[in-house]
């Protein structure tokens, strides 16, 4: 009766509620070993330690780019003092920023590359890597269970370890001036709230808050700027390129928020019907608690995969390195037309078509099935919809049926 009173407990709330819940059965989070892109990478590089290229840090650190497959053109550079290598950075030495569908890297010149990567089973795992510089001091990959995680397994990241994107006010510095405040970025930030504490390279029209930094004594004012790169600005010859790329930055807002949804999804419904399990084994947990946390789930996904809120880019749009765009838009699926939910618009939206080219990475293929599939019938309904009397009043049906017609064409409907 005590073990029913606990469990009835547990499922009459999101599993989230529940302090590092990750850490508890079925997940065991810190306990269970990796399986990802990069822990296999890890195991070839220990056995055979020149089998990655490089002989200064640099160099390692782009030779691991490319064996995870990340674009050095999605370069985004944050000098706000916001990371594990503080020391390090500063408005002269900014950390690099690197990402694919579903990894993303961040290097400091001087310092270890940290990485980010989706799991199949545990969801985004957290490493280190002292990148070393000679055969005598080879690359060391290490994961990370617990220093990560005081920033990235919080409410920002919807309670499971994750990943977020700040705006702060950055003194000369580099360091947050704390008394000014600080908010997490998304495709829903107003760009006057955006980008602080990072460089931005591209133009818009609207100000923001990046290429500066603040003190006590000055209001802090959103500006405009319109820099084509940053030479003369910082020693770019320490990065594999010149830019902070503005639309890279954009994407990278509306990706972080996706990739944590889809893990709480998985993990929620995982730990809720491991429970229901444990209080009724003869019962159906999709018929109980498990089902309305893949409903609600699923419900978010769907809103957020939508562009749902998505903020204006102003009068004149963005305009950003076209480098990023065409390796970007090269990584997505395309229909035998040519179209792709990565085309870009970058006038009135970031995307031309309004659903996320995130169904197509490895975080949404490897969700429970309840959840892809509720995520998928809630797409449908939206984009097939005969009107548009629903959630979405701004997406014609045109476009939805533009939408709809790719994510048939591309295997996903």
């Amino acid at each position: 009766m005590w073990l029913r009173w606990i469990l009835v407990s547990a499922l009459s709330g999101p599993a989230l509620a529940q302090g590092d819940f990750w850490e508890l059965p079925p997940i065991r989070y810190s306990e269970t070993p990796s399986n990802d892109r990069l822990a296999s990478l890890a195991r070839d590089w220990e056995n055979v330690p020149a089998s990655l290229s490089g002989n200064t840090p640099l160099e390692r650190m782009r030779a691991v780019l490319a064996a995870l497959a990340v674009p050095e053109s999605s370069q985004i550079l944050v000098f706000s003092k916001t990371s594990k290598q503080n020391r390090l950075i500063s408005p002269q030495n900014p950390r690099a920023l690197y990402f694919s569908l579903d990894t993303y890297c961040g290097y400091v010149p001087g310092g270890a590359l940290e990485v980010a990567t989706h799991d199949p089973q545990l969801g985004t795992v957290f490493y280190l890597i002292d990148l070393g510089n000679s055969p005598a001091h080879p690359i060391r990959v290490e994961r990370d269970t617990s220093d990560c995680l005081s920033c990235h397994a919080t409410g920002r990241t919807e309670h499971v370890p994750g990943l977020l994107i700040r705006s702060v006010y950055p003194d000369e510095n580099g360091h947050p001036i704390l008394s000014k405040g600080s908010g997490l970025i998304t495709h829903q930030t107003p760009i006057p709230e955006r980008w602080g504490g990072y460089y931005v390279t591209g133009s818009v029209a609207l100000p923001h808050l990046g290429n500066r930094t603040f003190s006590d004594a000055r209001e802090a004012e959103p500006a405009i700027y319109a820099w084509k790169n940053l030479a003369g600005k910082i020693d770019t010859s320490s990065y594999p390129r010149r830019t902070s790329d503005i639309v890279s930055l954009m994407v990278l807002e509306h990706q972080c928020h996706a990739h944590n949804l889809l893990t709480a999804a998985s993990m929620n419904y995982k730990r809720a019907y491991h429970l229901a399990r444990a209080l009724d084994p003869e019962a159906n947990p999709d018929q109980g608690s498990a089902g309305r946390v893949a409903d609600h789930a699923a419900s978010q996904i769907v809103r957020w995969f939508l562009f749902e809120n998505e903020a204006t880019q102003g009068p004149d749009g963005v305009e950003g390195d076209d480098a990023f765009q065409q390796v970007f838009e090269a990584m997505i699926p395309h229909t035998p037309d040519g179209r792709s939910l990565a085309d870009f618009e970058l006038n009135s939206r970031l995307f031309k078509h309004r659903c996320s080219y995130m169904v197509y990475s490895a975080a949404f293929r490897t969700l429970p099935e309840r959840v892809k599939s509720r995520v998928i019938s809630g797409l449908k309904s939206i984009l097939d919809a005969p009107t548009t009397d629903d959630a979405f009043p701004t997406m014609k049906l045109t476009e939805r049926a533009r939408t709809a017609k790719i994510l048939r064409e591309t295997g996903i409907f």
